[in-house]
């Protein structure tokens, strides 16, 4: 067995028994459950990528532990800081966007799907936001400038894949649509009554993120290594 692989497994298992513990309305299983995720996956990575890790990919991972310690801790304060915590972590997603990877270039072809990718988006950005500014009186411009980073997040994402269809960038789209599915249904959570299913999506694409964005940051590494091997 791989050094890599007891962590990954744990990573599973920490998932499996958040379903099976949020299925079964055990919050105090699920919470314990859910902590157990983010250091699986780090140590994961760290293995996988020999213990070398960028400046940025460790500040994300800071502040998604950050972000995961606010929304298990349930206070006041809680809300707010998570939602700073992954405000951070998707600029700095961005920034790798900007400045790790080459230019998008478009053709003719790609500009209807593309299209529909930004109306797409609009249309979840605004219905979404729309909800939670009702909901939520305070921090109105926190949560408009969170809709907008994660959509242009999700815009590179989304576009990326259109014009190469690589494997890194099929990687970057299931991670932007884990991240805003985790992300609409915990504001559906807030904002509807109680409901087992809506907790499901939530956690489970929450932790799917977190997957998804680790593998795309190994396979990151590793297109990044190619030029020096030969």
């Amino acid at each position: 067995m791989k050094a890599n692989k007891p962590s990954l497994i744990l990573f599973f298992f920490a998932l499996l028994c958040t379903i099976i513990f949020d299925w079964a309305q055990q919050d105090f299983f699920a919470t314990y459950a859910k902590a157990i995720v983010l250091p699986a996956i780090f140590i994961y990575f760290l293995i996988s990528s020999e213990f070398q890790i960028g400046k940025t990919e460790g500040a994300i991972f800071f502040f998604c532990f950050i972000g995961q310690v606010y929304d298990l801790m349930d206070i006041e304060s809680s809300e707010l800081g998570a939602v700073i915590s992954f405000l951070i972590v998707y600029l700095l997603i961005v920034k790798i966007f900007i400045t790790e990877h080459d230019r998008i270039k478009l053709t003719k072809r790609d500009i209807l799907p593309i299209s529909i990718v930004v109306v797409f988006i609009v249309y979840l950005l605004i219905s979404v936001l729309s909800l939670q500014l009702d909901n939520m009186k305070k921090f109105n411009l926190l949560y408009t400038f969170y809709g907008i980073v994660l959509s242009i997040m999700s815009y590179f994402c989304f576009v990326s894949y259109i014009t190469k269809g690589t494997h890194i960038t099929l990687l970057m789209s299931l991670m932007a649509i884990s991240y805003i599915f985790s992300d609409i249904f915990y504001i559906f959570n807030e904002y509807f009554s109680y409901s087992i299913v809506l907790v499901l999506i939530r956690d489970v694409t929450q932790i799917l993120a977190y997957f998804f964005m680790v593998e795309y940051f190994l396979e990151k590494a590793r297109i990044q290594k190619k030029p020096i091997q030969q």
